[in-house]
């Protein structure tokens, strides 16, 4: 139990080396967000591979060659998503870590924007994520009270002199400042503070999903911290064929034919195919729908709830029609934070059942969420697949049938144009975490609930009714203690004792629903459901 009052993933916030001037890199297309309106198709019949060979590409991936370094994907050229801006907190500073750059967020009132600022105070290097905002709107480090502007700027020095030298507008009082925006409801940031990319978002936008901006889908997020690595997390999202195990009686995976159904979970041949596979990832459609890998973080899923037009028309633009009726989609965005840790934001932007989200509260709908990806937890780890190295991953991993195309086609993609794993540059020595134990794995307060603004409000007006119910128990006991011999009827007692007793156990409920919920809830699957 002492283990769950510590944060479980200390590695989140802080680390030694310096990223605030990371190398320049040529510039590089961003592909658009396909939407259910109008896609820019990585799709075209003519380039549709043959299903094996991509296969054997993937488990056999061929050298880096020069062709393959023309197209290198470059990791510090890309818009990464930070957080949901639903769940910061405009009044404090925040900690956050993206691609191994330890990073404040805080909003600044002067200028009305949030801003991403490296997480290191330029005096003594103390971290800023741990400052308060001052009365004058400025990000302040409490170690030795310095005060910065959301330029990065050293607004005030304590220790200076009034009548000296004015020593904070020195460029190494700034802080490193990183190119930030806010779109779909997420706060963005660009990870190279080098002033040529301060107008980045001018020629450079992330990746736009109309959907979740607008008002007729349902854009619910949630945000979690997970204990192992990106790779996996992407691996795991592209695996149709361990929804019906993994997340037995938890996700609907829909009625099996007579003719294929070989188990209670409904396990069943996939179909599968792989189109165009780029620099900028791929697409592929299956029996449920249809999926795009946007690199570096994005992972759309449109089911059939949407359908396709199955022509093209020129110019390689597939239009979808405006109304099908019901249209659907799940938005997944894989952050990459640290060797061994990631950090997922979800939406499942929809067009019907809308009204659900007028009545239900956010962080109802987090307990099916977060139930999801606890069952997942102690099955996605790396270390195996480290020992052999990522391009000999096949040597442990056996994949003979469709269903894992899109992961060996992921793979493929690593391999050929990502340098086989996210470039750390050379902030970590490329070991993984050890495995953490099983109270930090399953941990819910620390990897989601303490950042989340609806399940936190929620968990302490829980424990507030926990505390009630369990005072209104103590209170009706001593009244009927209290009462003189003959002041109330036998009948009464009965009733103000029994109702003392339904407050204590309802007491009792609540604090097993309050740590499950928002706290711990280990996962075995065995027993469960």
């Amino acid at each position: 139990m002492e283990a769950l009052k510590a944060p479980p993933f200390p590695s989140f916030h802080r680390q030694s080396i310096s990223t605030r001037n990371p190398s320049n890199t040529l510039e590089k297309p961003i592909l658009n967000i396909p939407s259910s309106r109008r896609i820019s198709p990585l799709i075209s019949r003519n380039q549709k591979l043959n299903l094996k060979t991509l296969a054997a590409a993937a488990i056999s991936p061929a050298p880096l060659h020069e062709e393959f370094v023309s197209e290198r994907f470059d990791w510090y050229e890309q818009w990464y998503p930070v957080w949901p801006v639903c769940d910061l907190d405009s009044r404090r500073p925040h900690a956050k870590k993206v691609m191994g750059i330890d990073l404040v967020v805080w909003w600044d009132r002067n200028e009305n924007a949030w801003k991403v600022f490296d997480d290191s105070c330029p005096h003594r290097l103390a971290p800023l994520s741990e400052g308060r905002i001052d009365q004058w709107g400025r990000l302040q480090c409490v170690y030795h009270g310095w005060c910065f502007g959301g330029a990065g700027d050293c607004k005030f020095i304590p220790q200076a002199p009034r009548d000296g030298p004015p020593v904070h507008t020195s460029n190494k009082a700034c802080v490193a400042v990183y190119p930030s925006c806010v779109q779909n409801g997420i706060l963005w940031f660009w990870p190279n503070s080098d002033p040529q990319y301060k107008e980045i978002h001018s020629t450079k936008k992330p990746h736009y999903i109309p959907e979740l901006d607008d008002p007729s889908f349902t854009n619910t997020m949630i945000a979690r911290e997970l204990a192992y690595g990106y790779e996996a997390l992407i691996e795991n999202l592209m695996d149709p064929a361990h929804v019906p195990y993994a997340h037995y009686g938890i996700i609907r995976t829909g009625k099996v034919p007579e003719s294929l159904k070989a188990d209670r979970e409904g396990g069943r041949p996939l179909k599968i195919s792989v189109q165009k596979v780029d620099v900028n990832g791929f697409t592929s459609k299956q029996m449920f729908g249809e999926n795009h890998f946007i690199a570096p973080c994005l992972w759309l899923y449109y089911d059939h709830f949407s359908p396709r037009t199955n022509k093209t028309p020129k110019n390689d633009v597939v239009s979808f029609p405006v109304s099908p009726k019901k249209k659907s989609m799940f938005v997944f965005y894989c952050i990459p934070v640290s060797p061994g840790y990631s950090r997922l934001i979800f939406a499942y932007p929809r067009n019907f059942s809308v009204w659900m989200e007028c009545i239900v509260p956010r962080w109802m709908s987090h307990l099916g969420q977060n139930l999801i990806l606890d069952s997942d937890l102690n099955l996605l780890h790396e270390r195996k697949l480290k020992e052999v190295g990522a391009l000999n991953w096949q040597k442990t991993c056996y994949v003979p049938t469709k269903s894992d195309t899109l992961v060996a086609t992921f793979r493929r993609w690593l391999n050929r144009y990502g340098g086989t794993q996210v470039d750390w540059r050379n902030k970590y020595t490329g070991e993984l975490p050890p495995t953490p134990p099983r109270e930090q794995l399953f941990d819910r307060y620390w990897t989601h609930t303490v950042s989340c603004s609806s399940c936190s409000a929620a968990y302490k007006r829980l424990n507030a009714l926990e505390i009630a119910l369990q005072v209104i128990s103590i209170a009706l006991i001593a009244a009927v203690a209290a009462a003189k011999q003959g002041a109330i009827s036998i009948a009464v007692r009965y009733y103000v004792a029994s109702m003392a007793v339904l407050c204590f156990v309802a007491s009792k409920l609540l604090s097993h629903f309050i740590y499950k919920t928002f706290r711990y809830h280990d996962y075995d699957h065995s027993f469960f459901p």
